[in-house]
Order: structure tokens, then sequence, then C-alpha cells
């Protein structure tokens, strides 16, 4: 392996400039990070507490083995949009009994724990983690099930959530439910449809009609502790396996169910001993210019990433516009592919996809991970590159990117427009994970060529009917689509869109990236090579 060896120049006015340009935007990604936290606002938060109530972050904690970290996903999930960013709901990754578990926690102080329409893409996107990567989930429940204001857009999809959860059992995955508070009506089928249930005495309440549900419907009278207290489906029904005295005795049972499954890891270990990169993780707020047109050399970063900062590049004299190469992360062996300078040509997009094969077909069928690092503006256009064949070459990269079984790892440093986007396995891609920097940017194309093409368009149009062309109006109209793409360019944007799994800070890339590999290999890490699945049709 080459040990990277680094040129930056920490001292220089122009790494202190992106530094500050870099930390400018963690500032404004942090705040809001402090409004998820924050959840329904003090007077909520005051009110549960209260009650004698933790908060879901709370629970997180104790769940938890003692300082152990914790990945949480989507923190940004619906923001822009008319919900309170988070979408009332906490999932990520954490340790439990020394096993890799997803969780997710409903936050009662956002309008009790009700479900919009945001909560449940969150909440996808987190049972399709656990699936992919064989991790048991814990739900930590307490929601007044749907917010019904919204609910055309909740109930048909909505299903899908106790489909997951009947199919992750299906396959083995454990799923456990500890349930705090209210679980109603299609909510109940969240404890109704997982493995374990633990029920908290006097505060549990699953049932699939409330009390005046059951009156308007029946004419029954009723309470909320016959009707679906803990102690009566601990007793009566036999809906709760196990019964909690108060939070914290339902957060040990929840250990202990998870201690009891025994659970193993299927993937292959990490090496026992590995170094840490030779170059400081500081250095990465430095190295993304804050004008995303000005390349920068991935090797920089990837220097910052990986251990021992040891890097074994492939084809480095050919399509240097791509770094790839094999190194280890945490022990773990990777495949990485990073943009070095934006465009993608021809030779770019084939030398991708060999790399993409080989990646498949090593380690005697088992495969290495891929990471893939974004900078990219997409792939060439013009008549040289169209008679060079840079479609059937491009369509040959998104074709093994399409196709490739092993997982993939995207991390989103600059740019990534157009189908660059695509061949650098972006969400539509199914990576397993997905991070964005406060850097990123991702659209069809950069705002000024966008506005441009559509000027372009608009004169020609006005030329065919012999009109002449409003140029004030052109510049407005410039203007307003410029800034409007560059909005949705964002990472926040983005992020809220649940286009990501979060915006993190460059200086804990490597820990993210550690912890998503730990993940990965819960399940069978598996290339091509290894069921004699195969790559589409290549065009040469």
């Amino acid at each position: 392996m080459t040990v990277l060896k680094s040129a930056l120049d920490v001292g220089a006015a122009d790494f202190a400039a992106k530094r500050d340009a870099m930390l400018a935007k963690l500032a404004e990604v942090d705040a809001e990070h402090a409004k998820t936290i924050g959840g329904g606002g003090t007077q909520y938060v005051t009110r549960h507490h209260k009650r004698g109530k933790l908060l879901p972050r709370e629970r997180i904690e104790l769940l938890l083995d003692p300082d152990s970290p914790f990945l949480e996903l989507s923190p940004l999930a619906a923001w822009g949009s008319d919900y309170p960013v988070g979408a009332s709901l906490v999932t990520g990754i954490g340790v439990v009994e020394g096993v890799e578990c997803l969780i997710t926690a409903n936050d009662p102080t956002v309008r009790g724990g009700a479900s919009n329409p945001w909560t449940l893409k969150k909440a996808f996107r987190a049972s399709d983690i656990a699936y992919q990567n064989r991790l048991p989930t814990i739900n930590l429940v307490e929601s007044g099930g749907a917010d019904l204001p919204s609910q055309k857009e909740i109930f048909i999809p909505g299903g899908r959530m106790f489909r997951d959860l009947t199919r992750a059992s299906a396959a083995g995955i454990p799923t456990v439910a500890l349930v705090f508070g209210n679980s109603t009506a299609g909510g109940a089928y969240v404890p109704g449809m997982s493995d374990h249930v633990v029920m908290v005495k006097e505060r549990a309440k699953v049932f699939l009609g409330g009390p005046p549900l059951v009156k308007m419907a029946t004419g029954e009278e009723s309470d909320d502790e016959s009707l679906g207290g803990a102690e009566m489906h601990s007793r009566t029904s036999g809906l709760a396996d196990y019964f909690a005295l108060d939070e914290p005795d339902a957060l040990r049972l929840g250990r202990q169910i998870v201690r009891r499954l025994h659970w193993r890891k299927a993937g292959p270990a990490p090496a026992a001993d590995y170094d840490e990169p030779l170059h400081d993780a500081e250095d990465l707020l430095g190295i993304v210019p804050p004008d995303l047109k000005t390349p920068f050399d991935p090797r920089e970063v990837i220097a910052r990433l990986v251990d021992g900062s040891e890097f074994d590049e492939f084809k480095p004299l050919y399509g240097s516009s791509l770094v790839t190469g094999w190194a280890q992360l945490h022990g773990y062996p990777v495949g990485i592919l990073a943009n070095a300078r934006g465009v993608l040509f021809s030779e770019e997009s084939q030398k991708a996809a060999q790399f993409i094969q080989l990646a498949n077909a090593c380690g005697n069928g088992t495969g290495t991970p891929l990471i893939f690092l974004h900078n990219t503006t997409g792939y060439m256009v013009g008549a040289e590159y169209e008679q060079a064949g840079i479609i059937k070459h491009g369509a040959m990269m998104i074709n093994a990117v399409s196709n490739s079984k092993v997982p993939h790892l995207s991390i989103m440093m600059g740019a990534s427009y157009g189908a660059g986007n695509y061949g650098m396995c972006g969400r539509a891609y199914d990576p397993r994970f997905l991070f964005a920097w406060p850097s990123a940017k991702s659209a069809v194309m950069g705002p000024q060529q966008l506005a441009g093409v559509l000027s372009i368009v608009m004169r020609q149009g006005a030329a065919a009917k012999g009109l002449s062309y409003d140029e004030e109006g052109d510049q407005a109209m410039r203007a307003a689509v410029e800034g409007q793409i560059e909005a949705e360019s964002l990472p926040m944007f983005l992020s809220g869109r649940l286009y990501d799994d979060g915006v993190i800070d460059p200086r804990d890339t490597r820990t993210v990236l550690g912890m998503c590999l730990s993940a990965i290999h819960t399940a069978p890490v598996q290339g091509t090579a290894y069921d004699g699945a195969g790559f589409g049709v290549f065009r040469m």
C-alpha cells in the first residue's frame, strides 16, 4: 500500500478561508439540529417531564450500552415543510448489550407523537436500513397515531409500517416494542406485530379504538386501563410479554431481551489491529472550496479517512478525473471512488465500471464494500465527447453501480449534479447509507447553467415566432431560477426530504463511515460472483 502524503498548507490564507466558510455552514446546520432536539418546545417538554416521563433521546441514552455512540439518522427530516424539523421521530443505530440495533423513538412532545407524512418517510427509511443490514429493531413507542388533518397522505402508505415489521420477523430479524404511552388505532399494530413487547404500568395504552370511539361505535362505556392498559394486556389479552413498573424498568427489560437474542454478525470481521490516519481530521474543514467550480484533490480527504492513510490507487494514470483504489477503514476493507476534477469523461466511466466489477469479484465472492465521495458536475457534453461515446460509457458506469451487489456508502462532499449523481451512487441507487457535508449541493445541473438553458430555449422560441425578446424579463427570470435552484440544491433542503441520511461534520466522516461499515457487516457481504448474478449488457 502507498501511504498518502498531504500537500495541504494549513497555515495558508486560502485554507483559512475555506475553513471559515465550512464552519459558518456547520453553524447553520447545528442551529437546525437544535430545533429537532428541542422537540415540541419548552412548554411541552416541561409538561412531559412533570408527568414523570423521559424524552425520546433520554430513553435512547438509557437503552444504549454506557459510553457507546448513537448514529442518529435523518435528524432534519421535514426541514422546509409545514411540519416540525425531525418529523416527531428519532431514528438511529446504537449498541445494546453489544448488539448494533436500529432504534426508533416517537417524540410525544410534538403533537403527542402523532405521525405526519414525513414521519412515515423517516420510519420507512429506518425500516429499510434495518432490513438491508440485518439489524434488530427496537421501537420506543408513544404515539397518538396518525396526525388526522393529514390522514390523506398517511393512511394508504402507512400500512407499509406493519408490513415491514412482519417481513423483518419472517426474515429472522428481531423486532422489539417498548410501549411508554399511547399506541392507538393503527399504532396498536406496532406492538401487535413485534416479536417482543414490553408495556409500562399505568402508562402504556394500546387499543384499536379509545373510549370515545368505542362509545360512538358500540355505545359501550369503558376506560383506558380496561380497554388497553399494560396490566390488562399482560394478564388478559396476552399482547404484552413483559410488564414494566416504570420507564427505566422497561428499558432494562428491553436490554434483557436483546441480550437473550444471542445475536451474531453474519459478515466478515474487521482486522484486529489497524492504524489511525496519519493526517488530522481537523484539516477536512479546509479542503472544499466555497465555490464548487474550483476543484480539489480528494486524496487529501482519503488520507484523513482510511487506516494508516494507506491507499492502493487503481489506474492512477488513466481517467484521472476519478480517483479509484483500495484501502481499509476501521479494519474493514473498502474500495473508494472519488471525483477529482468534477467532470466524468469516457475514460473515468470505463475505469469506474471495471473497478466496481473487481470489488464484486474479490474476497472469494464476498466482495468489498464501496465508498463513493461525490464532487461531480456530471458527464461531459459536447460534439467531441458524444462522438467518442460518452453516453454508452456513462451508461456502462451506471449499469455497474445499479447491478453491483456489494454494500455502497456515499458521502456528498461538494457538487453532485446531473447523471453524475447516478453514476456515483446517489439516493436513487440505494446506497446502504448516504451522508452529506454542509458544503454539498445536488440538482439536475448548476443554478447558472439551468437558468442559462431556459434563457436560450425561450430566446429561440421568441425568434421562431418572429417576436422581439424581453431582455429585462430574461434577467428577472434567470435571477429567480438561479435563486430557486440554489435553495433547492442545499444539503438541509435535500436532507429534509430524506435524500440523505444526515448532514454531518466533515471531521466526523471517518467515525460515521466506521459505524456504517460495522452495521453493514451484521449482514452477509456478497458480490455478484457469490450467487452467480451478473451485470446488465455493457455497450462497448
